[in-house]
């Protein structure tokens, strides 16, 4: 298999069955004007603690133009430490950059702390691609084509479900549940990773697990530890001045994912702080740093996830 050494930025793409509510304003603006806000769980969410927003996980849908939409769709992770969302430059405007090229998003709100800790954000992820397939039809998606995207802590969120998924269960009651978890690309943007060692992010780790979590939970959830040929083909994204969740992040899941012959490929920029979102908005780097989304499409293109139809 061919591997090429770039960076990436995970991409996930959320959405669900079940209610729905009018599109919201929020920091993203005009970007989710609109657009439908899918409950996962209508019901209510598994250990849900409360009946308030933020003990439902949703999915806002971005969908491309119906003349641009080419089938492949995207749950996306946004970051902020397991404790908060940024949910506009991580989320929405990313999602509306995939509607460019005929990628339907779908950014996700997942459970957060101090309310909710592991397992609540991977069961949210979790049922978001489970979401995205059971309602495929509806939204002209290829089951077969539908990915997870993370930034920072919402990329180790997503490298969770990269690494953590089943293939759902047949005989459920609930449609949703019979959909496998597995995304089947993951685009992973200066990913939290590790849950282990020096190089991990350490109020994620304690917004995630708590002040003293179980050394085997831990091991469990560094994700560089879990990569297996299964694993879906990952694109990665960091920067070496990253000082936030160094690089060794994503060079750790990338020497993984090499390890266990899944194709992969990354692309480590020299400037660039962390948090940087699509990377277009800092005039003194922009030029440079802003071209890694274009790099995102080649390998997408390269992969075959853009192929029209779903």
């Amino acid at each position: 298999m061919k591997f090429h050494l770039i960076l990436l930025s995970a991409v996930v793409l959320c959405t669900a069955l079940a209610s729905t509510i009018p599109g919201r304003a929020s920091a993203a603006g005009d970007s989710t004007a609109g657009k439908p806000v899918i409950v996962l769980w209508p019901d209510g969410a598994p250990g849900a603690q409360g009946n308030s927003e933020k003990d439902k996980p949703t999915l806002t849908v971005h969908l491309p133009p119906p003349d641009k939409a080419n089938g492949c769709a995207v749950v996306i992770c946004p970051g902020g430490g397991y404790q908060h969302l940024a949910a506009d430059y991580e989320g929405h405007d990313v999602a509306e950059w995939f509607n460019t090229f005929g990628v339907a998003g779908f950014v996700l709100r997942y459970r957060l702390a101090p309310q909710y800790h592991h397992p609540a954000p991977m069961l949210d992820v979790q049922r978001a691609i489970r979401t995205v397939r059971a309602k495929a039809g509806e939204w002209k998606i290829d089951p077969h084509r539908v990915g997870v995207m993370g930034f920072s802590a919402g990329g180790h969120l997503a490298s969770t479900a990269a690494t953590h998924f089943d293939s759902g269960r047949p005989d459920a009651a609930d449609p949703i549940d019979r959909q496998s978890c597995r995304p089947d690309f993951a685009i992973l943007a200066y990913p939290v990773i590790t849950m282990t060692g020096k190089f991990g992010h350490s109020g994620s780790k304690k917004n995630l697990l708590g002040d003293h979590p179980d050394p085997q939970l831990a091991e469990s959830l560094s994700n560089e530890k879990q990569v297996t040929r299964e694993t879906p083909p990952t694109f990665l994204f960091h920067t070496s001045e990253d000082t936030g969740v160094p690089a060794e992040n994503s060079v750790q899941f990338y020497l993984a994912l090499r390890r266990a012959g899944v194709p992969a490929e990354m692309h480590i920029y020299e400037k660039g702080r962390h948090g940087l979102g699509l990377g277009t908005k800092d005039p003194k780097i922009a030029w440079a740093l802003g071209t890694w989304p274009a790099r995102l499409h080649d390998w997408m293109q390269l992969r075959g996830l853009l192929a029209a139809g779903p």
